[in-house]
Order: C-alpha cells, then structure tokens, then sequence
C-alpha cells in the first residue's frame, strides 16, 4: 500500500501535475495541502475519473486540505477538536481526517507563524497543542495510525540547507520544535523519507533565487505515524521529480510505502493496551 502526503500549493492551478503524478506514482492514498479553494471549487468529479474519492476541508482561502482514497474512505471528520482559530472566531481549513481501509490517517496544513512574537506565532503553538491532544488516542490504538502533512517546522538543523540563514526565524525555533517533541511524546515517531538526490530529503524550496536547483531547501513534510503504521513501513522517499518543471509547487511529494502484514501482533497489543 502507498500513501503520501503533498503541498500542492494550489489544487486548481496544479490539477493537471497531480493527476499526471497520481497516473504515474500510483498512491492509495494521498494527503493533500494549501488547497486554495473553496469547497465547491474542489476538482472532485476529475479526481473521481481518476480512482480516488475525496475528503475535503475547504474555505477558499489560502488554506485547505483533502484526503483521495481508492481504497474507501469513512468516518471523516473536518477540524480538530478544540482548535484555534485566527483571528479567535475564524476557524481555518487545516486538518481533515478519515478511515481509508485499515489506515486511519490525518492531512494537516500547519499555519505558517510569520514571524516570531507575531499573533500568528502563537496561533501556530497553539494549533500544535490542539493537533497533539487530538492525536493522542488514535496514537496510541491498534489500528495503523498517522499525521501527515505540511508541518512548517523543520524537525533538526539537519532539516534546512543553513541554520544561519534561518536564525531568529520561525519554523526552527525551539518551541515549535517542543510542538514536534509532544507529538513524539503522544506516541508517533518522525517517518524520515530518503532523498532521490543529494544527501537531505529536503520537500520545500523557495521559488526564488534558484534555491531548487542549488538544492537550498527544507523539510517541512512530514509523516508521523504509530507503532502499527512504523512497523508496516518498507520505503519513504521525497519524490523530488515532481518539484521540476514549468508550473509545479513549491514542495515535493513524500511517499511511504507500507506492508500491512508486516504489523505484528505485539505492535497492535502493545498500542491497544496502552489505552485500555
């Protein structure tokens, strides 16, 4: 089984590269981010042609998320419980999540934090709070379980082209990356995919000043998955092909290839008792 997770960086203006990358890549199921639609904006009917039923988060802004299954998808839920919003009242389109065969699995599109010490900042630790205490129970369940996503937090220094550059910046601060820690913490482990080239599988590079090309990148995308989902995982790669060419996003897909069989008993036991 595939999944993947991918900022389109607007589903409409990317909708021919995603439906050429779904014909190619094959995923079973796909997390999609930065919709920039709205709800009856979603290219619903040519994803159906395609194969693959959508569940949708949208408010036709700059955010928005989807889940695409071919392999059935149930028991959606739209937002976090208890999440956030910015301004306080608005609750923006940043987590979908549903049942897609045996896998339980969430698309999330983090607010970005502008700038540290702006309200936006603070908004985002606090969606990461809210993002962690959701997970928490599905984390530690039996069925394979993970977040995906665009996270705009580089996990380790390792994760962006020059620490310097970025220094006094959001997405590497110390208290994003605690956010990252409590996500740990609840039971969910950083699925780090392989670079197709070089030596980081960065997923995120600026269009300006070549920084795809001169490989200035970072990663961003991310997978966090549960024991179950971990112990099924025989690949993870950053399908960096996809970032090439006239019109693509500004990220890159990461695909993670899952045995099912492979999840042995104790890893579900150990996960259902950890609830009981």
């Amino acid at each position: 089984m595939r999944v993947a997770t991918w900022n389109v960086n607007s589903v409409g203006a990317r909708l021919p590269r995603l439906l050429g990358w779904l014909a190619s890549a094959q995923p079973d199921v796909v997390c999609l981010q930065e919709l920039k639609c709205a709800q009856d904006g979603f290219p619903a009917e040519e994803l159906r042609q395609a194969g693959y039923e959508a569940a949708t988060h949208c408010n036709g802004r700059w955010n928005g998320v989807a889940l695409l299954s071919r392999i059935g998808l149930s028991d959606v839920e739209c937002g976090l419980p208890g999440e956030p919003g910015y301004p306080e009242d608005v609750i923006e389109a940043r987590a979908v999540g549903a049942t897609c065969g045996p896998l339980r699995l969430w698309s999330v599109y983090v607010p970005n934090g502008r700038e540290v010490g702006h309200p936006h900042y603070s908004y985002k630790l606090r969606w990461l709070e809210a993002l962690r205490q959701a997970a928490v129970k599905d984390a530690a369940g039996g069925t394979p379980y993970a977040v995906l996503g665009d996270f705009n937090v580089a996990p380790t220094d390792e994760d962006v082209w020059d620490r310097a550059v970025f220094e006094g910046a959001t997405h590497v601060t110390p208290a994003e990356r605690e956010a990252l820690a409590g996500l740990r913490a609840a039971g969910l482990d950083d699925v780090v995919p392989r670079p197709l080239k070089y030596d980081r599988p960065y997923t995120y590079w600026d269009y300006r000043q070549l920084a795809f090309p001169k490989n200035n990148g970072m990663r961003i995308d991310l997978v966090y998955g549960n024991a179950p989902f971990r112990s099924a995982v025989r690949d993870a790669y950053v399908d960096r092909e996809a970032r090439k060419g006239k019109g693509a996003s500004d990220h890159a897909p990461v695909v993670v290839d899952l045995d099912l069989d492979a999840v042995t008993p104790a890893d579900a036991a150990s996960a259902d008792a950890a609830t009981s």
